[in-house]
């Protein structure tokens, strides 16, 4: 049974399912299973065995853990960690069994961290996905982080400016968890009410965990601010001009492969399928790439990104990361 984060709350309000699977962004996963063993605990379910997978991690451990009955009698909570999500041959056939057999008296709460497409349809997560209650928690967008902010600091009875919450969210970027940590440092400083902007400015840092990532979700939407502030960020935390490069360059041959395909009547979805692009909020945006961009203008744009790579080999003279700035700006560009 698929879960929308914001039934979670109602649903831990019953009596606990034997089996959960949460996954998704780390604060918001984490937020979740504390509240999934504060629910435990007021259902009398005191006892907690805590397994968290590594490269040690025997995963007979489970099955002890699920054989071994409650010390005061009653039932108990298994807390299985699996950060890199990859439990291996050996811990999928385990999950897979267990799945089957969910022993009795036992709640077990499994956490992993974000998922791609593959790992979704890994045999061995749709077993205990289907066996239990599954949680997916996504990361705002960066159109939405705002909002979730904004829900954050009512909670502590704060509000910012307008101008100084889009500070907060430019600042915060991708990173979550450091978002959480600059609200509640908001909510130490200074007391309930609305903060002013040079408030926010003194308190907030600049945390924003620029990746590649984000510089391609940019370039595809066509938002040229967020361009140019994540290429500076990746300057200013060194990031190898080679590896930007590389991601600029790749997404434009994508979109130029997709672009000719699409304007010699070939399907959109049949081109996207063949590209191995399968993520729907993925394929959203480059669709919106598309629509804006055309075939000279994705050529030229190749055309750049050589002039470039002969620049990051010392061939040709010129300022690599203004030539980064020209080309996201190119591409931006209606």
């Amino acid at each position: 049974m698929n879960l929308r984060p914001n039934d979670l709350a109602r649903e831990l309000e019953k009596p606990l399912a034997p089996l959960w699977v949460l996954h998704g962004d780390e604060l918001l996963t984490l937020e979740a299973a504390d509240a999934l063993r504060a629910a435990a605990r007021r259902q009398g379910i005191d006892e907690r065995e805590t397994l968290v997978v590594d490269k040690n991690f025997r995963w007979d451990a489970l099955t002890l853990a699920a054989g071994n009955l409650s010390l005061f009698g009653g039932s108990k909570l298994i807390d299985l960690r699996i950060p890199t999500a990859k439990p291996g041959r050996d811990g999928g056939d385990m999950l897979q069994r267990y799945a089957a057999a969910l022993p009795s008296g036992t709640v077990t709460l499994i956490t992993l961290p974000a998922l791609d497409w593959q790992t979704k349809k890994a045999t061995w997560f749709k077993s205990i996905a289907e066996a239990g209650i599954t949680v997916e928690f996504e990361t705002p967008s960066r159109e939405r982080l705002p909002a979730w902010i904004t829900a954050r600091l009512a909670a502590q009875r704060q509000s910012v400016p307008a101008g100084a919450l889009e500070f907060i969210a430019n600042h915060v970027e991708g990173n979550l968890l450091a978002a959480h940590q600059e609200i509640l440092k908001l909510g130490l400083l200074y007391g309930e009410g609305e903060l002013t902007a040079s408030q926010v400015e003194a308190a907030v840092l600049n945390v924003a965990r620029y990746d590649i990532d984000m510089l391609r979700q940019a370039l595809l939407t066509g938002d040229a601010a967020r361009c140019a502030r994540l290429l500076d960020g990746l300057r200013g935390e060194g990031a190898p001009a080679p590896l930007v490069l590389w991601a600029l360059a790749n997404e434009i041959r994508t979109l130029a492969l997709l672009r000719g395909g699409a304007d010699m009547g070939q399907p959109l979805p049949a081109l996207l399928k063949a590209e191995r692009i399968f993520d729907s909020a993925r394929q959203q945006t480059i669709r919106a790439a598309l629509a804006r961009l055309t075939r000279s203008s994705l050529q030229t744009a190749l055309l750049h990104a050589a002039r470039i790579d002969r620049m990051v080999k010392g061939l040709v003279r010129g300022e690599i990361w203004d030539e980064f700035l020209l080309l996201a700006l190119r591409l931006c560009r209606r």
